[in-house]
């Protein structure tokens, strides 16, 4: 039997945008019977931090429970043993490439042929994280097919 297949989601904390794209993915996954292991990590961020309120609460709207969550730092065992590596912004990119230059590793605006960063909705209310955990699920949903393919 094959090792799964994994996708991790990077941002800067680890306790915003990657933690929602994490469960909006396995949601949206196990909705398509996609058998894929999914987890989340910062570049710049301590272990065992909680998610955000407003990111616990935008994920409250998909029905998805955040409040267990727990941060984790980047590493580059975690980036060679994964096989597809999404990031939310540009300099996230660099930065994975920094630490694992071969990993197979994109922007997820550019994996979803789409194209700008992500924007951090730390410090903003909440209709900052939804618009947030909105862009996030829509660029997830046009992946799902390449995923499917590449994976």
């Amino acid at each position: 039997m094959s090792n799964p297949r994994k996708i991790i989601f990077v941002c800067t904390g680890n306790t915003c945008r990657s933690p929602m794209a994490e469960a909006l993915a396995k949601s949206i996954f196990k909705t398509r019977g996609l058998d894929i292991f999914v987890h989340s990590a910062g570049v710049s961020t301590g272990d065992g931090y909680p998610a955000s309120e407003n990111a616990i609460c935008a994920m409250l709207d998909e029905n998805i429970d955040l409040q267990a969550h727990q941060s984790k730092q980047i590493s580059q065992e975690m980036l060679s043993d994964a096989h597809l590596v999404l990031t939310m912004t540009k300099t996230h990119l660099r930065m994975v490439q920094s630490i694992c230059p071969n990993a197979n590793a994109f922007t997820l605006s550019n994996y979803a042929n789409s194209t700008g960063d992500i924007s951090d909705p730390f410090g903003g209310d909440l209709e900052i994280y939804r618009e947030c955990a909105a862009q996030i699920k829509q660029l997830i949903l046009a992946s799902v097919a390449k995923i499917e393919e590449d994976l």
